[in-house]
């Protein structure tokens, strides 16, 4: 794509922001929206809108030469991205339910479901190359260090007579056996070849005949070969049969445009040095050749305003502070006049501040109390709670995307650039931006220079002294703020760093994407909703939650300070499910730092209460030093299990599990470290206190029919294995149930061997090879997802979706989950079941 197309991309998504704008920022206030079903509707279809732009806004940032559309571009993404986490927020609010469906959206607005897939975007890690390149040489470095000092130092290792003798029989046995394939590969030779000369005889065949008849069988092989292919591409353009992987035809384009999309990135790079090169040199520029007339005219226009302001008020004024602006404030669009008396109030007004404050804080204070108490006095009628749901104001919309749409519309939109084919940046805007920036500077020293000349006019003529103002402090009741103590004062971070290293709490995570994560979409969950059941999540569904909840809000730093925060992550599902490979996709996919934290992992460095604290604070103070951070707890549920076994006693995880709440509170807004749990049993731990730590969840289910054809589609021919017609992979995907997605891997690394490979030219592969390995491996049994299902209505989420989907289901109620504790259910329980003992 050239950057016409990009540019046109661009376009038609701020077309699309526009809409959402109207939709964000209506003219006239949207009245009060009382059915639940429906503000959900907008909500979720509003996030489908915003998912769309984001994938082209992503793309656009992504391949966009021109360093200033890029600015601008960045800007908007950020707030898009904010705004999809802000909306999933809302929903969740609203449904009480981590997981929601779109099909009826996504029929409606004529999209795919491969749409709705959220993109990550690729300047989480390309702009923070150079740092992530030096911490992985840094980690390498430490790690080969610590395998170096564990070997011994002779480098000699001991082996047994036993292996010895064992490895020389396996090496005898191979040549021997080599030797014997050889010789009689060589009887077979000679008895083919004797065979053929006693079949010949001296009978010779006429050159020209023997041409012909090598003509003949050729030339019906090449048309059975081409027939046999016309026939198979006939057959998959009908969808009549699978496609050959072995043979991807569209591997090489793929390969092409990834090329075509790195030489964009490097003129980027290329385009941006200029761009940095033009700012410093454009503005070294104005302030030599345009600075002295800027300086003199400041000069003269303050000179003029010093005379004006006498001849009103016969004595010269005060020069404004430079907290108030400088002489900002006196180029305002205001007469000699008012400027004057506004400085006059203000020197007024901080006269009165010391005697007023104390009685107006009084009074307020009583006057809120009286408030408080009126409001508590007046009883509530039966409408009043019924006001309605709103839309919530949004910054990332006012402060954000609202600016720089503007900015595109009135600028952007209209500007010829067919000039600019090579989208090199735009001097005039460059002069622009820093002729504003030398101005302010040059004013901030003319103030200086003009409040000595302005002290000196009044000595000379007025014969007053300025007296020296004393500044006074405004006295500010602040909160006191708990801020975690540092008991490592005297350590640098690097120290630091390689301590943890070294104590293989920071791990290196295997190199794995999101996209390697496979999911099939959940097509049918409205209908299953007719028929008042809950449809169950798929892979995919779990895969958008992990870019919602642990990819997109650490990826920015501005998106980070406003986004709702989220500090605690549970990944939970059944053995094999995937729950690891999320979690180190969203450190690859971020270029994080993974903090193993798990209690057999710290048992051996940090124990006792002493040990943990110390360990929190190294994790805190290199993580947010180091961010974005993942803290990482595996078998998580046993920190808050009732009963321990006693293999599991010894490592003490009860201690951790009672320091992470307060350690949690020491994270704010900005600090980019997310701590994330991992469990195959979270029903054997409490689920108050677990679920206050980890406030967000991600269960996996068991691979449902589509993903399951898709992970046998994909997995076989990544490991080098031909799918052929005699493979029949959806009787595979039928026969699987029951297994998770890491029982089908292993299940086809264990069968796709070397040897397995060679043969398949001969002997293609077919369902009963792997039938054999799925029937050794243990499946997920209908008692440990119904375990699971019942976990998850315990916790608060839960508790409250079916709340809302019982008031759904009756009628009754907000619509919100909540009921009158005193008029509902619990009460008239609690009598029933005293009657009943009584009788």
């Amino acid at each position: 794509m050239s950057h016409i197309s990009y540019n046109k991309q661009w376009q038609d998504a701020q077309l699309a922001m526009a809409d959402m704008l109207a939709i964000e920022t209506p003219a006239q206030p949207r009245a009060p929206e009382t059915d639940i079903n429906a503000a959900f509707q907008l909500v979720a279809t509003m996030f489908v809108k915003y998912v769309q732009i984001f994938r082209k806004l992503e793309q656009c940032y992504d391949q966009v030469v021109h360093p200033q559309k890029r600015r601008l571009i960045r800007v908007v993404l950020d707030g898009c991205m904010g705004r999809l986490l802000e909306l999933k927020h809302e929903m969740i609010t609203m449904d009480y339910s981590e997981y929601h469906y779109f099909d009826d959206i996504l029929a409606d607005l004529k999209l795919t479901p491969n749409d709705l897939e959220i993109p990550i975007p690729n300047y989480f890690v390309l702009e923070r190359a150079q740092a992530i390149e030096k911490r992985e040489r840094l980690l390498g470095q430490i790690l080969a260090r610590m395998t170096l000092d564990n070997e011994k130092p002779d480098g000699t290792t001991t082996m047994s007579i036993d292996d010895a003798i064992r490895i020389v029989q396996t090496h005898e046995r191979a040549r021997q056996g080599r030797l014997r394939a050889k010789q009689i590969r060589d009887l077979r030779l000679n008895d083919q070849r004797a065979r053929q000369r006693a079949n010949m005889g001296d009978s010779k065949m006429d050159r020209g005949l023997a041409a012909t008849i090598i003509q003949k069988y050729y030339r019906r092989h090449v048309v059975q070969k081409e027939a046999k292919k016309f026939r198979d591409e006939e057959y998959m353009f009908l969808g009549m049969a699978m496609p050959t992987f072995h043979k991807d035809p569209l591997k090489r384009l793929h390969a092409e445009v990834r090329a075509h999309e790195d030489e964009r990135r490097k003129r980027q790079e290329k385009h941006e040095i200029n761009y940095q090169q033009s700012l410093i040199a454009t503005r070294e520029k104005i302030k030599q050749t345009e600075g002295p007339d800027m300086k003199e005219r400041l000069q003269d226009q303050i000179r003029q305003w010093f005379i004006e302001c006498r001849n009103v008020s016969k004595k010269f004024p005060d020069f404004p502070d430079e907290d108030d602006g400088g002489s900002n404030k006196i180029f305002e669009k205001k007469t000699v006049a008012e400027v004057q008396a506004d400085l006059e109030a203000k020197m007024e007004s901080k006269g009165k501040k010391g005697k007023g404050d104390k009685k107006g804080k009084k009074g307020k204070k009583k006057k809120e109390k009286k408030g408080k108490k009126g409001k508590k006095g007046k009883k509530k009628k039966k409408g009043d709670d019924d006001e309605g749901w709103t839309l919530p104001e949004s910054e990332f919309v006012t402060g954000m995307i609202k600016p720089s749409t503007d900015t595109y519309q009135n600028f952007w939109e209209t500007r010829d650039e067919t000039h600019n084919f090579e989208q090199n940046y735009d001097s005039e805007i460059v002069k622009e931006e820093k002729r504003s920036e030398v101005v302010e500077e040059i004013r901030v020293e003319v103030d200086a220079l003009m409040r000595e000349e302005l002290k000196n006019l009044k000595a000379a003529i007025d014969k007053t002294k300025e007296k020296k103002k004393k500044k006074k402090k405004k006295k500010k009741k602040k909160k006191k703020k708990k801020k975690e103590k540092d008991l490592t004062p005297d350590r640098t971070i690097e120290s630091l760093y390689e301590e943890l290293v070294m104590n293989r709490i920071i791990i290196r995570p295997p190199k794995v994407s999101l996209n390697d994560f496979i999911g099939d979409f959940n097509y049918l969950p409205s209908l299953i909703r007719q028929a008042k059941h809950e449809p169950m999540p798929t892979m995919s569904d779990a895969k958008q939650l992990t870019a919602l909840y642990g990819i997109l809000p650490l990826g920015s730093e501005k998106v980070h300070e406003i986004a709702p925060q989220i500090k605690g992550l549970l990944i939970c599902g059944p053995k094999g499910c995937g729950k690891h490979m999320l979690l180190h996709a969203i450190c690859n996919e971020l270029g994080a730092n993974l903090f193993d934290i798990s209690p057999k992992n710290i048992f051996e460095t940090y124990r006792e209460k002493e040990g943990i604290k110390m360990l929190m604070h190294l994790c805190s103070k290199v993580g947010k030093a180091l961010q974005p951070t993942i803290i990482f707890i595996d078998d998580c549920d046993k920190l808050w299990k009732k009963k321990l076994k006693p293999e599991e006693k010894q490592f003490e995880p009860k201690r951790l599990g009672k320091a992470l709440p307060k350690w949690l509170k020491l994270i704010k807004p900005g600090d980019r470290v997310l701590l994330v749990g991992i469990t195959n049993e979270p029903y054997q731990g409490t689920v108050k206190p677990m679920m206050k730590v980890f406030p967000r969840c991600i269960l996996l289910p068991r691979p449902e029919y589509g993903t399951r054809l898709l992970l046998w589609k994909t997995l076989i021919p990544k490991y080098n294995g031909i799918i052929t017609p005699s493979l029949d992979v959806t009787s595979l995907a039928k026969l699987s149930d029951t297994y998770s997605s890491g029982h089908i891997h292993d299940t086809i690394v264990e069968v796709l061997t070397e040897r397995r490979l060679a043969k398949m030219a001969k002997h293609p592969l077919q369902a009963s090879d792997f039938i054999t390995g799925l029937a050794h491996r243990n499946p997920i049994y209908k008692d440990e997802e119904t375990a699971f299902k019942s976990w998850w209505k315990k916790t608060p989420t839960g508790k409250k979706h079916e709340r809302f989907l019982e008031e759904q289901e009756s009628g009754e109620g907000d619509g919100k989950g909540k009921k009158d504790k005193k008029k509902g259910g619990k009460g008239k329980g609690k009598k029933g079941k005293k009657g009943k003992k009584k009788k």
